[in-house]
């Protein structure tokens, strides 16, 4: 059998102090017998800067062919004056959209040492662990026709909000598929009071509910009502399906309720490959914070857990996955800090580099 493949792609910012952590967790693996072949290329603005382009047409090709990609982050001021068609994040909705990642999963899950740093009280969001899966291909953001034109004297500005069927029906089996190994709940969120697209939605949501998974509660709630129940009591969530510019919303919403973005990671999937691994692509949240490059200040973690996303969701690996994840949590627990999740007093704040050292030394005490 071939050994599971990775390609990796950095991208600005801080992307390559927190994947070269992310590194020394894959050679730790490898000390261990779990091998990947590691391919690494460019993105964003590291590939303009080379190509002239934030992706290039060879790494689009890699993407295609690997187990998954793992990916930094993209962006940056230098880059604010190029056109749109070339912006760093064009590269990362390329990869989205020509691999069909039609699924984001965006967990929202607070440590326990963390709980504090949430802007909400400690009950409410203590031990809090939910999923939002976010359809990721479609809706306003990709809908046509959009643009900008003139009518009479001014300016018009248009976007399409626009959902078929069977765009709907997949990201929703994907909700009930992972709720059936959590805690066997699906919240749909959509507005489907003033939209159109959104009775469409609940009515599709509910059809494939009842045809095909009829064991696993489903609710329905108005996208804005599920952001106020969300500040308000979010351990009342296992899964949450939504669209995509709702899920854009709600998923940074619940990225705060764990006191960082620095913490959180995700995935994008799609249909299964030849070989039955999904299409995969896994980032973590936090943007390239151009403020902090290259001064080892950033947070890894949550590049690390999209790594563990990595091997749960792609590579079958869910032992290894909750090893990491543990790791992680234990580190916390031992009180170090990156600079992000400074609160209690006397705490001096550890470097990218000895956080990632700490996790890996975790992962060896683990075994």
């Amino acid at each position: 059998m071939t050994n599971p493949s990775l390609l990796i792609l950095p991208g600005d910012g801080i992307g390559p102090e927190v994947m070269a952590e992310v590194r020394k967790v894959i050679d730790w693996y490898g000390t261990r017998g779990v091998t990947f072949d590691v391919s690494e290329d460019l993105v964003g603005g590291a590939a303009y800067d080379v190509h002239g382009t934030p992706l290039h047409d060879d790494t689009m090709a890699k993407a295609q062919e690997v187990d998954a990609v793992l990916l930094g982050a993209v962006g940056g001021p230098k880059y604010d004056v190029l056109d749109f068609s070339v912006k760093p994040e064009r590269g990362l909705l390329r990869l989205r959209k020509e691999m069909d990642l039609f699924a984001n999963l965006r967990p929202a899950q607070c440590f326990d040492a963390l709980a504090d740093f949430s802007s909400l009280k400690k009950d409410v969001v203590a031990g809090l662990d939910i999923m939002i899966i976010r359809e990721l291909t479609s809706g306003v953001y990709f809908g046509e026709p959009r643009g900008i034109h003139r009518e009479g004297n001014e300016r018009v500005g248009i976007n399409t909000q626009r959902y078929t069927e069977s765009e709907i029906a997949r990201v929703a089996r994907a909700a009930f598929e992972l709720a059936r190994k959590r805690g066997n709940k699906v919240c749909s969120m959509e507005k489907a009071n003033v939209m159109e697209s959104g009775i469409l939605w609940r009515d599709v949501v509910t059809e494939v509910h009842a045809a095909e998974y009829p064991d696993v509660e489903l609710s329905h709630m108005y996208a804005d009502a599920g952001a106020m129940q969300l500040t308000r009591w979010p351990k009342q969530f296992d899964v949450i399906v939504t669209d995509n510019l709702f899920g854009d919303l709600l998923s940074d919403l619940a990225a705060m309720l764990t006191g960082s973005l620095g913490m959180l990671p995700s995935a994008s999937l799609g249909l299964p490959m030849a070989n039955g691994r999904p299409k995969a692509l896994y980032e973590p949240v936090h943007g390239s914070a151009p403020d902090i490059a290259g001064q080892g200040k950033a947070n890894p973690i949550a590049c690390i857990l999209s790594f563990a996303m990595a091997l749960r969701y792609s590579f079958d690996m869910g032992a290894e996955a909750t090893r990491l994840e543990k790791a992680v949590e234990d580190v916390l627990a031992d009180g170090l800090r990156t600079a992000d999740l400074l609160g209690e007093e006397g705490v001096t704040p550890v470097s990218t580099a000895a956080m990632g050292d700490a996790i890996v030394a975790k992962l060896s005490a683990s075994v």
